[in-house]
């Protein structure tokens, strides 16, 4: 039986992606062989397949770092034929066959079963993004913030971390104010659950080692100035996460906000995440998130396209989350 991939291959240092058939020969060492119905286009998808970053160590390689989809096949225990599960992390799009394919064979271990409240389609309109706003939220939770505190910033709003961390937090009773360089779209933030609106150039350019405070928190996705300015802005016992770095991987921070006003800096990694707060995030999504804002946010695209919505996304064109029907 044969299967369609979008497969990456490198030539000098040129990386190039064309969509083609191969077979279960061509799939990876696992124990879990896995039907994928959907994958996503994640901003570390988009800076893998345009070679922006080192992200694939080997080639030719399928990437996505995630996928969705139904058992075929396990020999891992508590992982049978017909589970839904989805994947994210691990060694996906980096060592390892990822999710821009109809077909992958994984470790069980790397798997997550879907709860019955989310569709294959559901996880990936979540997807590595969604997961990981959740797990900024659970962040913000364990340092104490409740909505009585304050004020939430999310940077990046419009991508996939921050459309998605506005729809969770607002549904929690948060007020959410979206930092965002694409005013013109400040009704989408709003329909998600934004408040409020600012322009992120308030916040991209060097400023003040401390300065007044406005926020209890934040979710930022973008690194840099920005989040060095989000910090020096952050209240008394604030918390801010860190899960991406749009502009850049520096931080031209001061420690005054850490010593003077106590404020908490949590990082936030999805790839190696253990299994128990993967599942747990899993099950806060099914349970907090609502999927009429979701379904808002996303849209969806066939697997020759994957490379256009790539580039896109890092010119800062895209909005929200892409869906990769890998069978269209």
């Amino acid at each position: 039986m044969t299967f369609q991939a979008l497969l990456a291959s490198k030539t000098g240092d040129k990386i190039t992606t064309s969509v083609v058939s191969l077979s279960d020969a061509d799939l990876m060492p696992g124990d879990v062989v896995v039907d994928i119905d959907y994958s996503t286009v994640n901003y570390k998808d988009a800076i893998a397949i345009t070679g922006r970053a080192e992200v694939i160590r080997q080639f030719p390689l399928i990437p996505g770092i995630d996928f969705a989809g139904t058992v075929k096949t396990s020999s891992y225990p508590g992982i049978a034929a017909g589970d839904r599960v989805v994947a994210n992390g691990w060694g996906l799009s980096q060592t390892h066959h990822g999710g821009y394919a109809q077909q992958a064979r994984v470790k069980g271990e790397w798997l997550i079963k879907l709860p019955a409240a989310l569709s294959t389609k559901d996880a990936m309109a979540i997807g590595t993004a969604g997961y990981t706003a959740m797990l900024s939220v659970m962040a913000l939770e364990h340092g104490g913030l409740t909505p009585q505190h304050g004020d939430i910033l999310v940077t990046g709003a419009n991508g996939g971390v921050g459309s998605v961390a506005i729809a969770l937090l607002s549904g929690l009773g948060y007020r959410v104010v979206a930092s965002t360089g694409r005013l013109e779209e400040s009704e989408y933030l709003r329909s998600l659950g934004a408040a409020d609106i600012i322009d992120r150039r308030t916040l991209s350019e060097p400023g003040a080692p401390i300065a007044g405070e406005k926020w209890a928190g934040a979710v930022d996705s973008v690194g840099s100035h920005t989040l060095a300015n989000v910090l020096a802005q952050t209240k008394y016992r604030g918390v801010v996460t860190a899960c991406g770095l749009a502009q850049g991987m520096d931080l031209p921070a001061s420690v005054l906000p850490f010593i003077l006003r106590n404020v908490t800096l949590a990082g936030i990694d999805s790839v190696n995440a253990p299994q128990q707060v993967r599942i747990e995030a899993w099950s806060r999504l099914a349970r907090d998130l609502d999927l009429a804002k979701l379904a808002r946010a996303t849209h969806v695209v066939g697997l020759a396209e994957v490379p256009t919505v790539a580039a896109q996304m890092l010119e800062g064109r895209v909005q929200g989350r892409v869906v990769v029907d890998v069978n269209a």
